[in-house]
């Protein structure tokens, strides 16, 4: 039996910017996500992050700003900027309906993406999804410690993930892979579709520039 996937990055590709780190700001307040910035030396900053820097930041940020929190204050709060990215035009239409697309279909949809499970799992809820592969938190007894439970989920890690997620192959399995970023190179690459958001003259091999109303296969 065939089994079809449709696996989607989120920022930038489900929704129309970045959500991780406007989120960080919400949950920690202007002052300390500007301290927290410049600690990470990014105040100031014009050059584009390479990956491995990124990925460092990320963690820097996550420490500085959401270590020692409840992890269910954080659930709350993931709760709340998820139902602002639903309803407040955050979210792009043409990519929410390939995912309805991909359902009627009978196909399973999932995220995975390098931003945060806690808001990441109510808008699959939302969307009926079967699924989410994102960044989770490290917690004791309820409280975060500032470090990330799993490697950050971006590039290699993204295709090593959904093949964890997939479980073991007894069935055929069809990859639709959905990005806009170098990140999701790696997704893209496992898949027998590929589908690409980001810049026209950087469409990487094997993908194909998405349009609104291009068939599923």
């Amino acid at each position: 039996m065939t089994r079809t996937i449709a696996a989607f990055d989120f920022d930038g590709t489900i929704s129309k910017r970045d959500t991780f780190v406007p989120f960080l700001a919400r949950v920690a307040g202007p002052a300390r996500f500007a301290s927290a910035c410049a600690s990470a030396g990014l105040l100031g900053a014009r050059r584009r992050l390479p990956l491995q820097e990124r990925d460092r930041v990320k963690a820097h940020l996550i420490a500085q700003l959401l270590g020692g929190r409840a992890e269910h204050d954080l659930r709350v709060a993931g709760e709340r900027y998820a139902r602002d990215l639903l309803t407040g035009d955050r979210l792009r239409p043409d990519v929410v309906a390939r995912v309805h697309e991909h359902q009627r279909a009978g196909h399973s949809t999932v995220i995975v993406s390098a931003s945060l499970v806690h808001y990441l799992e109510p808008i699959a809820r939302e969307l009926t999804m079967d699924g989410v592969i994102g960044v989770e938190l490290e917690s004791i007894d309820g409280i975060l410690t500032g470090r990330l439970a799993r490697p950050n989920v971006r590039a290699e890690e993204k295709a090593l993930r959904l093949r964890e997620w997939l479980g073991a192959p007894t069935d055929e399995v069809i990859v639709h892979a959905y990005g806009n970023s170098s990140g999701d190179h790696a997704l893209l690459e496992m898949s027998q579709q590929g589908w690409w958001f980001g810049k026209p003259a950087k469409v990487p091999p094997g993908a194909r520039p998405f349009r609104p109303g291009t068939p599923l296969s």
